[in-house]
């Protein structure tokens, strides 16, 4: 049996934009694998170049479709585009449910578009727990927008807000309330709010809706610094892109060179550290404690212990710090 490739030889493949050496570095970073840590390291010290695009909204108001067009349209320009797309895990294997190298098939055979389906694995937020690793590899191999599409689950995807250097919020007409994603509670976090299918005849009631709910006051995303525009788009006619890659550019810009930007990348470097620390500590619980896991377990289901007594015992002597 031939031995697993080395994490570390990766790095200088996947440096140079090598397809298959990029591919493993994201694997082995779902995975999870210690192994991979110090490869990641060298690849996390070599990033931090690209504009760093989140895409969310509710379900059905076309954000694959979105970013489809978007890439094309920027690969146009001569931009390489890196393509991070999160989705549901099956229940049964794990894996990612909807393949976006068959939504986005348009895309594939182009080497300078690079696409990822990332599964959840249960994490909440809207984004799988290898997201910004994979999202490094993409950086540091030298593409200059890395777009992050999430899972679409509504409520819970305000996590990209703290991931993204530029979150576009992206609502459709006709999917049963003026402004769904009001009620999905994301309309806030958008630095750039997209209207898809605006070559629909009730389009324009929903750029009008956003435009006032904005006027009152709504968009909090950049602290007054930015005030977020409503960029209407069809890619069914390839129309509003211009200015909507307008408005990233425009964005990006700001983040790269203004006060508010700075404290936005500290911000996204901070949640990344409490993301792992928690990955860290879950992993380090899960396996510390399956020495006591039947017993403890087997006396709340007797009813001798109060589940709040199962949890204490279950905590007390396990070690959660590890080594360094």
């Amino acid at each position: 049996m031939v031995a697993p490739v080395p994490s570390d030889s990766l790095v200088a493949r996947a440096l140079a934009s090598d397809s298959a050496a990029m591919a493993r570095l994201m694997t082995r970073a779902e995975a999870g694998s210690p192994e991979c840590r110090p490869a990641l390291a060298q690849i996390y010290a070599k990033a931090g170049r690209a504009h760093v695009i989140g895409i969310t909204g509710v379900p059905g108001s076309g954000k694959s479709t979105l970013v489809s067009t978007l890439t094309v349209k920027l690969r146009r320009s001569g931009k390489r585009v890196g393509i991070i797309a999160v989705d549901p895990s099956s229940p049964y294997s794990g894996g990612s449910i909807m393949g976006d190298r068959i939504r986005m098939s348009e895309l594939v055979g182009d080497e300078g578009i690079f696409i990822r389906s990332m599964a959840t694995h249960g994490a909440h937020g809207g984004m799988a727990r290898a997201s910004l690793e994979a999202v490094d590899v993409l950086d540091a191999a030298g593409f200059d927008y890395v777009i992050i599409e999430t899972v679409g689950v509504g409520q819970a995807e305000v996590e990209i807000a703290r991931a993204a250097h530029t979150v576009v919020v992206v609502s459709a007409p006709g999917l049963g309330d003026d402004i769904q994603a009001i009620k999905a509670g994301i309309l806030e976090i958008a630095d750039i709010h997209a209207v898809s299918k605006c070559d629909r005849s009730d389009a324009n009631r929903t750029v009008s809706d956003l435009k006032t709910m904005l006027a009152m006051g709504m968009s909090l995303a950049s602290g007054g610094a930015w005030q977020s525009p409503v960029v209407p788009t069809s890619s069914a006619k390839g129309e509003g892109f211009e200015q909507l890659i307008e408005c990233l550019d425009r964005h990006g810009q700001l983040m790269r060179h203004s006060d508010a930007g700075r404290e936005r990348v500290r911000r996204i470097a901070e949640f990344r550290m409490l993301k792992t620390a928690e990955d860290l500590l879950h992993q380090r619980f899960l396996e510390a404690r399956q020495g006591t896991l039947v017993a403890v377990s087997a006396q709340l289901s007797d009813r001798r212990i109060s589940p709040y007594q199962a949890a204490e015992r279950l905590l007390n002597g396990i070690n959660l710090q590890g080594s360094p």
